[in-house]
């Protein structure tokens, strides 16, 4: 006698509710067990971002922007669900080809979870995630069988659909609770405890006139919760100031560890700041500025005692996160190179890093921000730290100082003007070296040079404007920079990461097209 299948709706119901399961338990567990990296949702999905080759990390952010890991975990999501259909599909005659799926998917996630660094305690969380989702699927797919074919009779098709459905919410509320255990770790009330941050050694005064926010510019500081975010992790590292500790390691005459509290009490330095991140786009978002307080980081490299033959500062962030910065690059950077604790006179945010995170100015933040960082090792170039594992060259001369840029913030593309002067506006960068002069092009007239903000510091962005008469109709504006040693920027227009290993940054002229009416 032919055994009879389940229904397509039913069985493909069974799936996605056993993966719903599965999710919803796993990050269950790793919720209680304060592990948040450890659910296996986010694990595979922090192990997709570690494999995926830098041209597409590039394209997945000049195409969504600081929104690319919500994307991501979107389309995780989705997959999933299709997952779930064709498990629940694929048994529409026996239980154990979805069996075999939950099983594998289970191991999958074990495997993410043990490569994130979670310890074996984390191992809990894929493990609960399986046996939930071998539960729920075996104990529905019964359920689903015609009356006909269990000794129970079957439940009917209200009884499986209130089955479903009950295990459904239970799903939803079991990944409710492992959100609102996760935040246990009280971030927010140890960032609060920390304080104002008065540095004893504070930065100059921004000048009034550094900045034309009311001609479209940014404001001179960003503020911090405006500030760029760009890194690796899917949900943002938990790490309490009371819980933290710095160890300086690896290539030193004498191993330190130091409290969050020895470096607050420390003598803290302010410094003015302006980071980019290697794959901004030509005329991007991703560059901001602020007040860095913190300590000298080779004050505290040297109470270590640097070793002769030492050649980069790996740090090693909490998640497992690594990052090289080349040691002679460092050394350049002198007193303006932090271990930072704060942002503009307060604590650092979760999403930059609290408690800590280093700042060495004039590089791109892939060898010189090392957020939520927990160990600084002095070690050879032998030690390969996150990207150059992934491809990229870690030590000079692939790398590169920031590239000279300049972006037109106003008017904005397309934007259409009234009759009359027109005042162009925009910001310069070129850290390390500073802005020393801009030229703005319009139409196909000559260069004119641009008047320029004061500046604060080589270190940082410097706006600049130009006001001038324009007729009625469509209009093109081009700029570009020179930095202090009067090196113009690159006209030949490179997206994000050139071809081969060495992550360049972008490079080429800006311009824009708007209308005078």
């Amino acid at each position: 006698m032919t055994t009879p299948h389940l229904s397509a709706v039913r069985a493909a119901t069974t799936g996605l509710v056993a993966i719903l399961a599965a999710l919803g338990v796993g990050h269950l567990v790793a919720g209680l067990l304060l592990l948040p990296a450890a659910s296996p949702f986010l694990a595979v999905g922090n192990a997709f971002i570690d494999r995926t080759p830098a041209p597409v990390k590039d394209f997945a952010i000049s195409t969504f922007g600081t929104n690319d890991k919500p994307a991501l975990l979107v389309g995780m999501a989705v997959v999933l669900v299709l997952a779930g259909l064709l498990i629940g599909l694929a048994s529409r005659r026996t239980v154990w080809p979805g069996v075999v799926a939950v099983v594998v998917l289970g191991i999958v996630g074990a495997l993410a979870v043990n490569e994130q660094s979670s310890g074996r305690l984390g191992l809990l969380a894929p493990l609960g995630s399986m046996v939930a989702g071998l539960a729920v699927f075996w104990w529905l797919h019964r359920r689903a069988r015609p009356a006909a074919e269990t000794p129970q009779g079957g439940v009917g098709r209200r009884g499986f659909v209130i089955g479903a459905a009950a295990t459904s919410v239970g799903a939803l509320l079991a990944g409710a609770g492992g959100f609102a255990s996760a935040r246990r770790i009280d971030v927010a009330e140890s960032r609060r405890g920390v304080g104002e941050l008065v540095p004893t050694t504070p930065a100059p005064p921004i000048p009034a006139d550094a900045a034309f926010p009311e001609l479209g510019t940014p404001t001179f500081l960003t503020p911090v919760a405006d500030f760029y975010r760009i890194d690796v992790n899917l949900a943002v590292p938990q790490l309490r100031a009371e819980d933290a500790t710095l160890r300086i390691t690896g290539m030193v005459d004498e191993p330190l560890e130091l409290s969050f509290d020895d470096i607050r009490n420390m003598t803290l330095v302010e410094k003015t700041i302006t980071m980019t991140c290697v794959s901004n786009e030509v005329g991007g978002p991703y560059v901001s500025t602020a007040n860095f307080i913190g300590v000298p980081l080779l004050e505290l490299l040297e109470r270590a005692g640097i070793r002769g033959g030492a050649q980069q500062l790996v740090g090693h962030a909490v998640d497992g996160f690594t990052l090289g910065t080349p040691l002679d690059m460092l050394r350049a950077a002198g007193d303006d190179a932090l271990l930072a604790i704060g942002m503009n006179r307060e604590a650092l945010l979760p999403e930059h890093g609290f408690p800590m995170r280093t700042v060495v100015p004039g590089l791109y933040g892939y060898v010189s921000a090392t957020k939520w960082v927990t160990e600084l090792e002095l070690a050879t170039y032998d030690v390969k730290p996150y990207w150059v594992e992934r491809g990229w060259d870690g030590q000079p001369p692939g790398i590169v100082p920031i590239k000279i840029s300049s972006r037109v913030d106003a008017p904005t593309s397309f934007q259409r003007l009234p009759g009359g002067d027109v005042t162009i506006a925009g910001t310069a960068w070129a850290q390390g070296r500073g802005i020393s002069r801009v030229e703005l092009r319009l139409d196909k007239g000559p260069w004119q040079a641009a008047e320029l903000a004061t500046e604060v510091n080589p270190n940082t962005w410097r706006m600049f404007r130009l006001t001038t008469a324009l007729p009625a109709g469509q209009h093109t504006v081009t700029c570009r920079a020179f930095d202090g040693d009067g090196q113009m920027q690159a006209e030949d227009r490179l997206r994000l990461i050139n071809p081969g290993p060495v992550p360049d940054g972008s490079t080429g002229w800006h311009s824009i097209v708007f209308t005078v009416e």
